[in-house]
This record gives C-alpha cells, sequence and structure tokens, in this order.
C-alpha cells in the first residue's frame, strides 16, 4: 500500500521523502514544482520489537516491515481548474492510499513560500479545498450516469443516486468525505468505489526547524494545526524536521541516535510518522522468530488467522489447522520461549481468530 506526500510547493515533501528512504532521489530546491513526476521509495517500518526477538533467536536475517511512500507534486490553489500542475497531482493523488499533508511549520526567509507568509491552518484549507472541489466535479459527473441508470430500476444505482445526493451538498460545506456520516458497510462500500480524494485518511505533518524540536510547545504554527484538527478533522498530527532528518538519513544509525540524544529528542520524528502512517493504512504486523530469520509480516488489521497465514504463503490459508500464538509482551515479561511456555502463555487458536498487532505466532499446516 502507498501513502502520498502531499502539501503546497516549498513545505519540505521532497526533503521529508529523502529522509523517509534515506537516499537523494527527490529533488529538493527553494522553487516551486521541483518535483514534477512523483517519486516512489520503499520504507522499513521501526519496530524495536524486532531487535529483542533477534537477541532471543539469534537468526541469519531480520526482516522488517516497509510501506511505500510517494513524493507527488506541490499543488497550488485553482488545482482543481488544472492550475499549476494541478491534473496530474489530483491523479497523483487519487493512486494512494493515504495521504500525509506536510505543512510549513518554520520561519526562513530564504525558503520562499508561494502565499508569502506562514500560515499552516490557511494552507491546509488551501489544499483541502481543492480536494473538496475536484471531488464534487467528479461527483456531478458520476449521479448524472447513475441517474440514467436508475431510470430503470437499477437498485445500485438507486443507491449510488442516493449516496451522492447527500454527498454533494455535505462537500459544498467545506467538509471532507473522509467526514461524511456513512449508514452501513455497504455505503461505505459503495462511498470508497466513489473513489473521491478528501476521502482517503489523512495524518499531518508539521515541518519545523531544527531548533524548536526540544520544545515543541513553544511553536504557536504546530499550536494552531492541533487546534484545528482538533475541531474540524478527524486526524492525526505527526511533528517532524525534514531537513534535520534529511541529514540523520547520511548517518549511521547509531550515528543518528547518538546526534538526537545529544540534542534532546527521544526519537526520529521520521519514524513516529512512519509508524503513524503504517497505522493510518489500516496496517499491523505479526511476528515470527527462528534461526533463519526475525520477521515482521504486514497484514490488514481485522484479518482473521487463516488469511494471515496467506501472507507467508498463499498454499497456507487453505491447509490452515491452528495457529499458535504468545502476545509479544507476555513473551518479553517471560524471558523466552520456554518460560512463556511453561506459563501458559502460549495459546491455540482457530479460523476465527483475528489477529492482533505484536502476536509472535507459529501456524500449523497440513502440507
Amino acid at each position: 500500500m502507498q501513502a502520498g506526500i502531499i502539501g503546497l510547493p516549498n513545505v519540505g515533501k521532497s526533503t521529508l521523502f529523502n529522509a523517509l528512504t534515506r537516499t537523494r532521489k527527490a529533488e529538493a530546491a527553494n522553487y516551486p514544482f521541483c518535483t514534477i513526476e512523483p517519486n516512489v521509495g520503499v520504507v522499513v517500518v521501526p519496530d524495536g520489537r524486532l531487535d529483542w526477538l533477534a537477541k532471543m533467536a539469534r537468526p541469519e536475517k531480520i526482516v522488517p516491515a516497509v510501506i511505500e511512500f510517494v513524493d507527488i507534486a506541490g499543488l497550488v490553489a485553482g488545482a482543481s481548474k488544472g492550475e499549476g500542475l494541478g491534473n496530474k497531482f489530483l491523479s497523483n493523488i487519487r493512486e494512494v492510499d493515504a495521504v500525509v499533508h506536510v505543512v510549513r511549520c518554520f520561519e526562513n526567509e530564504d525558503i520562499v513560500h508561494t502565499c508569502g507568509s506562514i500560515d499552516p491552518v490557511r494552507d491546509i484549507g488551501i489544499i483541502e479545498t481543492e480536494l473538496i472541489l475536484a471531488d464534487i466535479q467528479s461527483l456531478e459527473r458520476q449521479i448524472e450516469t447513475s441517474q440514467r441508470k436508475a431510470k430503470g430500476q437499477d437498485k445500485d444505482a438507486i443507491a449510488s443516486v442516493d449516496l451522492i445526493s447527500r454527498l454533494i451538498p455535505f462537500l459544498n460545506e467545506g467538509k471532507s468525505a473522509n467526514l461524511f456520516p456513512i449508514k452501513d458497510d455497504e455505503e461505505r462500500k459503495r462511498l470508497d468505489h466513489l473513489f473521491l480524494l478528501s476521502s482517503k485518511p489523512v495524518i499531518y505533518a508539521c515541518n519545523v526547524a531544527e531548533g524548536d524540536l526540544a520544545d515543541i510547545g513553544g511553536n504557536k504554527f504546530v499550536a494552531a494545526v492541533r487546534g484545528y484538527v482538533a475541531q474540524h478533522r478527524n486526524s492525526g498530527i505527526a511533528v517532524i524536521c525534514s531537513k534535520l532528518e534529511e541529514e540523520l538519513g547520511e548517518m549511521s544509525l547509531d550515528e543518528a541516535r547518538e546526534f538526537l540524544k545529544e540534542m534532546g529528542v527521544a526519537d526520529s520524528g521520521v519514524s513516529d510518522l512512519i509508524r503513524a502512517t503504517y497505522d493510518l493504512l489500516g496496517l499491523a504486523s505479526f511476528l515470527t522468530e527462528g534461526p533463519k530469520e526475525v520477521r515482521a509480516w504486514t497484514f490488514h488489521k481485522g484479518m482473521k488467522a487463516p488469511a494471515c497465514s496467506a501472507v507467508i504463503h498463499t498454499d497456507f490459508e487453505k491447509n490452515f489447522i491452528k495457529a499458535e500464538v504468545v502476545a509479544y509482551t507476555d513473551l518479553v515479561a517471560a524471558g523466552n520461549v520456554a518460560k512463556a511456555r511453561e506459563l501458559g502463555k502460549y495459546r491455540m487458536e482457530g479460523k476465527e481468530y483475528e489477529m492482533k498487532d505484536g502476536d509472535v505466532v507459529v501456524f500449523r499446516v497440513n502440507c
């Protein structure tokens, strides 16, 4: 699954992408639209649980979970009408599963702001307005098609007309589709099939100056974003310093940890953002350990044990017998596998078991 990095030009999107991917793949420059074609990078999901399991199992290799990030060109007011790289920008967003909205929360006269001043709430409004306007245009086209089919008593079309007829006035109030009150799971599926830009889950990445990291509470721009999101959006917030994170990406992990420690910062903002995005995409990890490898396997929240076994090998699902499961926290508390078994922390789960994030599992299959 992919998360798209969006925002106005010159807010630090490409610098953040480089930090996330620990590369210089994306051009970062002090002028609008330095990114035109989207950059795609595979990013490791930080997971300290793998380190602990590796100390216990001493495997040949460690395999973390990964997700993809897409660096999308900056958007400007009027994008829904084709301004700037509007049409291209909007089509790129349509292809991702979630959105990381980078908001500039630092002052620097040497870095041009396309609006001439720093106002993160205004900037959020510009982009969200363009997404909503594009959605309204899309729905107006779609409802015409559905209305024609509805005249022939097509039940699916009738339901679509009802949904769209309620959605358009909702969006016209400036509210994004991901806040729209859904009647039931069937309507949720119908909404998903409309492929609306503003229906995608969002996390706001507040890009701050390096000097603000030790005291984020003192940054008035971050405070403004927190207030706006709490009142108007059902979304999370992460605080990052793109420039610093890009520099950390050029260091070894040990050097980066030591550097952050000297700054009085507990962890990388990028690490928090990656984990938050993984969660935003509706993903979680179950874990396996052994002498060959310790590994985090990605699954969608709500998946049951047989479907999760298919993540390892497709044949496992049809030949599933049981899943031997221990919670990671219980395994740590016990200290090792043998002690966890002795304490009865391992349990056998059947086909209806819903896998939990951090489950350490061995699948029993008939093959």
